[in-house]
């Protein structure tokens, strides 16, 4: 049980990292040690300057995440329930601020404190044999994924067999783009959720300027610059 952590060197520079919830035996459900670990990996991940996307999945093909662990609620009391929800929290809001975007690879189950996790990333890929559900708070029957599709809540849905080519076709215009301006894009996104509208067009204004501080702009307009020329001189008669 634990945290798997697999990072792929990009060719686009950088590493991609594959971070995997292992529980599989029990849907890989959240319990305190996992969840800690879940928060301390991701806190690791989130200093390193190379890190260019997240890629979260669970163990198995039953699950992405089942939800939290029946055995550690059934043994709460109203101290512990508050320092167990309290730990969901910390563990949807690691992956939530990571500065890199964050894809949720989802096959099976993601139901509970699962979903908050799947929610928590920025964009969800899942496999057409997924459901989605919150069965504790019993507001209904888990849904199948198309339901969850239709809702907006899943991206991409695809056949079993289909699901890390859906997500390396997702993740490979985003890879493409400028490293600095990714960063910006999702710290100007969560920004945006949460201030007044002026001072969101002031934090808009900030991230610009500030993405002027290495030379990722004019490099690479440079290059796109270059490219267009090059194509316009070889339509020329």
């Amino acid at each position: 049980m634990g945290v798997l952590v697999r990072c792929e060197e990009r060719p686009e520079g950088g590493y991609l990292a594959h971070l995997t919830i292992d529980n599989a035996g029990k849907l890989n459900s959240l319990n305190r040690t996992l969840m800690t670990e879940i928060v301390e990996t991701v806190g690791g991940l989130a200093g390193d300057p190379r890190l260019r996307l997240a890629v979260v999945s669970g163990a198995g093909e039953r699950a992405f995440v089942g939800g939290a662990d029946i055995a550690e609620i059934a043994a709460l009391d109203h101290a512990g329930a508050r320092s167990f929800i309290t730990l969901v929290h910390q563990c949807c809001n690691a992956l939530r601020r990571l500065p890199v975007p964050v894809v949720a690879q989802i096959d099976g189950y993601a139901l509970g404190a699962g979903l908050e996790l799947a929610c928590a990333c920025d964009l969800r890929v899942a496999s057409e044999r997924s459901i989605f559900g919150m069965p504790e708070v019993k507001i209904g029957i888990p849904s199948v994924v198309e339901e969850a599709h239709a809702w907006g809540l899943v991206d991409v849905v695809v056949a079993v067999g289909g699901l890390q080519g859906a997500v390396e076709r997702l993740v490979r215009p985003i890879l493409a783009a400028g490293p600095q301006a990714i960063r910006l894009q999702k710290s100007l996104l969560l920004g945006w959720e949460e201030l007044p509208t002026a001072a969101a067009i002031e934090r808009g204004i900030d991230c610009f300027v500030s993405a002027f501080d290495t030379d990722e702009p004019a490099r690479m307009a440079g290059a796109m610059l270059a490219e267009l020329r090059s194509r316009r001189s070889a339509r020329r008669p």
